[in-house]
């Protein structure tokens, strides 16, 4: 069984034309007709906490994980509302460094300035029966820093995320998806029991749980686009074939 988890990052219109990473912001109408369409089709969205038996094989289903990059306060916004509607759980990666925070890592690529949840907010997430998950601490490049950084970066978001909002954190994701294999043997030494890269893919049962790809979701996408790239092998074929270029296989 092949199983998506989609990758959001902000739920909000899209910034002008010529806008650098412009498709990574979803207008909430959209997001609001995909979730709807996951549901009437019989699919239940869920947390990378929730997803996981699915994951290890444990369980069997018509299930896709929702993710969120970087903790958007528009995220709480537009989407918490209808994963509630849908009866749909997801995760939010959390720079744990930064509540409140705004997106200071993409100020000098032109990327406009969206705000970060505040603790409070992030407070109203968990309540909302959403998954709090770390980003790292600082939304750095953690296979280019020393080891002994890399692991402060790991296991310190961990800490701060558990000790704030009283709820294990175990799930991870990987800034830039930048990772490399001691990164992995960090995340794992950390606690977590699962971490998503940037990597194109649907998860098959032998992936390793430590570095699962996953469905960019672009706000161009139209709805067809959408199911396309999430309901059939079309993603999956991009990914054996980038791992057949690269000599994985």
């Amino acid at each position: 069984m092949m199983i998506p988890i989609l990758m959001y990052h902000q739920i909000a219109a899209m910034p002008p034309k010529g806008t650098p990473y412009r498709g990574l912001s979803v207008p909430p109408e959209k997001f609001r007709a995909q979730m709807r369409w996951l549901k009437r089709l019989g699919y239940q969205g869920l947390s990378m906490r929730d997803l996981e038996p699915y994951l290890r094989g444990e369980k069997r289903g018509r299930v896709v994980g929702i993710t969120f990059d970087d903790g958007y306060t528009n995220v709480l916004e537009n989407a918490l509302p209808v994963l509630q509607e849908c009866g749909f759980t997801s995760t939010t990666y959390f720079v744990a460094g930064h509540a409140p925070g705004h997106n200071y890592w993409d100020q000098e690529k032109g990327v406009p300035r969206s705000e970060l949840m505040s603790i409070s907010q992030i407070e109203l997430w968990r309540d909302g029966g959403q998954e709090i998950g770390s980003h790292a601490l600082d939304h750095v490049h953690l296979a280019q820093l020393p080891i002994e950084q890399a692991e402060h970066q790991i296991k310190e978001s961990k800490r701060i995320l558990e000790a704030l909002y009283q709820v294990p954190v175990t799930a991870f994701c990987y800034p830039y998806g930048d990772c490399n294999e001691a990164v992995f043997a960090l995340t794992h030494k950390a606690g977590y029991t699962n971490a998503t890269t940037i990597e194109r893919g649907l998860v098959l049962p032998t992936d390793d749980l430590y570095r699962l790809p996953r469905v960019t979701i672009a706000g161009s996408l139209d709805l067809f686009s959408f199911f396309m790239k999430v309901l059939t092998k079309k993603e999956h074929r991009h990914r054996l074939k980038k791992q057949a270029n690269d000599g994985v296989y």
